[in-house]
């Protein structure tokens, strides 16, 4: 039986599964394929498909697997080094092409390849933007945005649009996705901003309201005036800051089954009431994923035997017509322990904010202002304490609270809108919760 001429009009060979597809892809690429699958990880891992700690011991058990296979009954003496390595890197591969193909598209595939191959030797930049910025990897996405903001004003110009949706992709992904925060935020953060935030982001998801307020108030205090005010921006700056971010929490919960506690909000509050004394013991006694332990153990090592205070900074947090002030809860670690004392002060103090997100009156404030259904996710800010040491106490010079109105006007020049301040000495708790046998100057603006 004669063989079938063959076609004039030769199509691409296209396999029948996605993960071939990408095998047969990063096949035409033999000495940049191993940087692709770098990045490929990267997206998995940053995306939380799968972290980094739970690929890798699959990738250890398929390679010794393989080795049964192939009729080694003893993994570590039948094979030398350099072989096993050989062995795990092959399998690594697989992996990476398996997962990537299972769970994103082939087009973030192309954005990424595109990617690497502008950054090889010899590439010229363009100027113009020829990937999608909403699907393309965040790597990519810094790096286009750093090459604009480099550019003289005149070509910078002509690139503004996408600058502003590099910034926007970025701005959605990290610290808000609310478009009045949007609106302000794309015109004073720099790439740089942003790259910063990201480089201090533990975990996936976004930084929390409190953060991403602290942040946007502290760019645009920064800026130079244009009204002829005073030039305060070289005063003007905010604690060394990390941020754990809001997906951290679905990861502690599903780590320690304390999912059931979702619905929570659902309940009568007097039944709410009633159960958080064993929903905060349940969390106290949660265990956290061990490259989070990791992130916490070198962010310790940052901030060296400074006290930290570690911070609510819920997705709803200081939102535009809703402070959440008070709802949650705040924590002081004095970190003057051992390694191990400080980490477990630490771990403590952030169980306590994620169990502050079903306190009742927490709930009752979101009940109240028709925010119940809203998926509530808790990012926390760890900050270094900065203040001086008095004898036996360590505290802050001045510490106070801000309120966009005043109700206290004693001089009829004092204007309500215009707001006041509340000052302390010491911790500003103080000026949050209010004493009677306290000081506090009030400040009219």
């Amino acid at each position: 039986m004669p063989h079938p001429a063959p076609r004039s009009d030769p199509r691409p060979i296209r396999s029948i599964t996605p993960t071939i597809d990408i095998y047969i892809k990063l096949a035409q690429y033999p000495i940049l394929a191993h940087e692709i699958r770098v990045r490929m990880r990267e997206e998995l891992f940053q995306r939380n498909i799968i972290d980094e700690e739970t690929f890798n011991a699959e990738v250890k058990a398929k390679a010794l697997e393989s080795q049964r296979r192939e009729g080694l009954y003893d993994p570590f003496g039948q094979e030398q080094a350099h072989i096993w390595q050989k062995r795990k890197d092959r399998i690594r591969d697989f992996q990476t092409d398996a997962y990537f193909a299972n769970n994103l598209s082939l087009s973030l595939l192309d954005a990424i390849v595109e990617d690497v191959l502008n950054s090889q030797p010899g590439h010229t930049d363009s100027i113009e933007l020829t990937f999608n910025p909403e699907i393309a990897p965040w790597e990519m996405l810094f790096r286009q945005g750093e090459l604009y903001e480099a550019l003289p004003p005149e070509r910078q110009e002509k690139v503004k649009h996408h600058l502003q949706e590099i910034k926007v992709v970025l701005i959605k992904g990290m610290i808000s996705d609310q478009l009045r925060f949007i609106a302000v935020a794309k015109h004073v953060l720099s790439i740089a901003d942003l790259r910063l935030i990201y480089q201090r982001r533990i975990g996936g998801g976004k930084i929390g309201g409190k953060a991403a307020g602290m942040i946007l108030a502290l760019k645009i205090l920064q800026q130079q005036p244009q009204d002829g005010s005073p030039d305060i921006s070289e005063f003007v700056e905010i604690p060394d800051s990390f941020f754990l971010g809001s997906e951290v929490i679905y990861d502690f919960r599903l780590m320690n089954h304390l999912d059931s506690y979702m619905n929570q909000k659902y309940r009568p509050l007097e039944e709410i009431r009633q159960d958080h004394p064993k929903i905060e013991a349940e969390h106290m006694a949660g265990r956290f994923p061990e490259g989070i332990l990791a992130n916490l153990r070198y962010v310790l090592q940052e901030f060296g035997n400074d006290p930290i205070i570690v911070r609510s900074s819920s997705l709803l947090e200081d939102n535009f017509g809703f402070s959440f002030a008070g709802k949650y809860s705040s924590y002081f670690c004095p970190n003057q322990g051992s390694e191990k004392e400080n980490l477990l002060d630490l771990l403590n103090a952030i169980r306590r904010v994620y169990a502050s997100t079903i306190n009742p009156d927490a709930i009752l404030y979101r009940q109240h202002h028709g925010l119940i259904d809203y998926d509530e996710r808790m990012a926390v800010l760890l900050q270094r304490v900065r203040g001086k040491q008095y004898g036996r106490y360590f505290l802050p010079t001045i510490a106070g609270v801000g309120f966009s109105r005043n109700p206290f006007r004693w001089h009829p020049k004092i204007k309500r809108e215009s707001g006041f301040l509340r000052i302390v000495w010491g911790i500003g708790t103080r000026a949050v919760d209010r004493v009677d046998n306290d000081y506090p100057r009030m400040i009219s603006l």
